[in-house]
């Protein structure tokens, strides 16, 4: 009998603040304010998507940016965190890195710093009430002016003290290339702060590469598009900059036809490191646990190779050395266990 994987431990990297919002909470909150939502938002949910084209990528952020509108307060806040952490602790998690974009909600709540103020004490509070560590990456947007970019990167270093771990670039990779946010990145790493761009999803391995040689990446938000590039994945494995796949995501946007079109076992194979990522559960209407269950139904990971997965989430998370040795030991203890 399998091990069940809600009990491996194990590190949730690629989860995005809207994004994370129960299906649930989004339809109480948006009935409380008088939000109406598509049906593709309720009745239809989760929605049918494909964004490989201008026009749906346009309606994911449509959809997106009705979600996020029904965040209005701060109690809203400190609801998604807790449920969110709620949510990682039964599927197994025990570090989760958020990534927000402060800009998205700067307006509503008195501006970009009071924006991660609110949203760090909401993670510390989550963190506390469930035991699931949080931390917090700042994530820029490539469909803005790199100016913007440098003033979020120069945000999250004054908070890299205080829960923010991490700095991204999140949206259409179509629209900008990475090179262009070059010196925010450099602001980030100064920092301290691990750069954790997204890459190699609606664009090729060269988008990987890009943010690897531009960015100098510690990690590549999905990053699956480097399996087209056998040289790429080699300098991905003796560097080891992980690759955050959220296989159910790609199969969402269109990026990959069928789940089992996502080269999640080449990656593995060929030693990229790689963390299992949700992404967006709020639109494609999974979380974490079931990429682990694709991992061993579809891609047919063992035990052990599921293991080595829970394994490498933790090793690419910014967790404190303490928490990693833990739980790293937890991992080695279920898989000793009966199966």
């Amino acid at each position: 009998m399998p091990r069940p994987l809600d009990k491996l431990p194990k590190a949730h990297l690629h989860l995005h603040f809207t994004g994370s919002m129960r299906h649930g909470t989004l339809i109480e909150l948006a009935r409380e304010q008088g939000v109406h939502l598509p049906d593709a938002l309720e009745q239809d949910w989760p929605p049918k998507l494909r964004a490989t084209d201008e026009r749906g990528w346009f309606r994911f952020q449509r959809l997106y940016d009705i979600a996020r509108s029904v965040l209005r307060r701060p109690e809203d806040v400190g609801r998604l965190l807790l449920e969110a952490a709620q949510d990682e602790a039964r599927e197994g998690s025990r570090w989760l890195e958020i990534q927000v974009d402060p800009s998205g909600y700067a307006q509503r709540f008195g501006g970009l710093t009071e924006t991660l103020e609110l949203v760090l004490d909401a993670a510390g509070r989550a963190s506390g009430a469930t035991g699931v560590g949080i931390a917090v990456i700042v994530a820029a947007n490539r469909t803005r002016h790199p100016l913007d970019a440098r003033t979020l990167a120069r945000l999250a270093a004054q908070y890299s003290d205080r829960g923010v771990v991490g700095f991204g670039l999140s949206n259409d990779e179509r629209r900008a290339r990475a090179r262009d946010f070059d010196h925010a990145f450099r602001i980030a790493k100064r920092a301290g702060l691990l750069a954790v761009p997204h890459g190699g999803e609606l664009l090729g391995a060269g988008s990987v590469a890009e943010c690897v040689d531009d960015l100098d990446a510690d990690r590549v938000g999905h990053g699956v598009r480097a399996a087209e590039s056998p040289r790429l994945m080699e300098r991905l494995a003796d560097r080891q900059i992980t690759c955050e796949v959220c296989p159910l995501s790609n199969v969402g946007l269109g990026v990959a036809e069928r789940p089992e079109d996502v080269p999640l076992r080449r990656l593995f194979e060929a030693g990229v490191p790689i963390a299992l990522g949700a992404d967006d559960p709020l639109l494609f209407g999974a979380r974490l646990l079931p990429q682990y269950e694709l991992a061993r139904e579809v891609y047919g990971f063992d035990d052990a190779e599921l293991a080595e997965l829970a394994r490498q989430s933790i090793r690419s998370s910014a967790a404190p050395e303490s928490v990693k040795k833990e739980v790293l030991s937890e991992i080695d203890a279920w898989l000793a266990a009966p199966a």
